[in-house]
């Protein structure tokens, strides 16, 4: 079973790595658009070319189900790579930014930071519009969390000073879950937790996403006794990694990736999930 994984950079490693631990019978594509980061200030043509361009590469590498990794790009692309590929038993996902468990985890305020693209997206208002009955969620764009990603600045002064700028308003606001709608802004988990303290939970896409993929692959996903899924099974060896089209063989460059992967097993200690056992 081989399944692709795609993002416009590295956020989307995040549900990667998640995949790879919950089914270790497959093994994984993931496409880094490294080129074309960051999709969320592009414009949405450009992103659905993209989108149509790395579909297109995978599923010629016979995947047997794709996953678009990356909140921006699910909300302009997805519907149209799902009408194109229908018939063709090749199963594309898209990520959904976890405003409906959000909203039942608190009575308080949910915060949604995501990027300028689908915080602006209807997709986004229609969801929010659909669960949010008591107006209690919030949306804030932050573009520049993909670029310090990217940059692997995750602990600097810029990334830090950042997050305190555009957020600290928020701090003293009754919010009780901050949802990341960007798989990028996972790796910022510790400041954000930081930030917003102990009483507000930060909610992702990924888990979701992974047990939607394992249900349509008729995979049972491997899981702990808390029902997450377990790092023993993280096998890097069965990642091949792209860098727009381009496989990553060297050395330096794949450590990056490994890096990466270190550095999410520590932000998604910050992520809320409920025990699903």
């Amino acid at each position: 079973m081989l399944v692709g994984i795609f993002d416009s950079g590295i956020g989307g490693l995040g549900v990667l790595h998640e995949a790879v631990c919950a089914l270790p019978d497959a093994r994984f594509l993931f496409y880094a658009d490294r080129e074309h980061v960051p999709y969320g200030e592009k414009s949405e043509a450009e992103i659905l070319s993209f989108s149509e361009d790395i579909t297109s590469f995978l599923a010629g590498k016979g995947c047997d189900a794709i996953v678009i990794a990356c909140n921006t790009a699910t909300s302009v692309a997805a519907g149209d790579l799902r009408e194109h590929y229908r018939g063709r038993s090749l199963p594309i996902l898209g990520m959904e930014p976890a405003v409906k468990p959000a909203l039942s985890f608190t009575e308080g305020r949910v915060l949604v930071i995501a990027t300028p693209v689908t915080a602006r997206e209807h997709k986004l208002h229609a969801l929010i519009d659909r669960l949010d009955v008591s107006h209690r969620v919030d949306v804030h764009p932050m573009p520049r969390l993909v670029q310090l990603a990217e940059s692997s600045d995750f602990d600097g002064e810029a990334a830090s000073g950042y997050i305190s700028r555009e957020l600290s308003r928020y701090a003293d606001a009754g919010v009780g879950a901050l949802v990341l709608g960007c798989t990028h802004f996972n790796y910022f988990a510790p400041q954000l937790s930081g930030l917003f303290g102990e009483g507000t939970a930060l909610f992702d896409g990924n888990d979701g996403t992974v047990r939607q993929l394992a249900r349509l692959l008729d995979r049972e996903p491997a899981t702990g006794p808390d029902g997450s899924f377990p790092e023993d099974s993280f096998d890097e060896s069965r990642i091949t990694y792209f860098d727009s089209g381009r496989e990553v063989t060297d050395p330096g460059e794949k450590a990056l990736f490994t890096a990466l992967h270190r550095r999410f097993t520590v932000s998604k200690r910050y992520i809320y999930r409920r025990n699903p056992v």
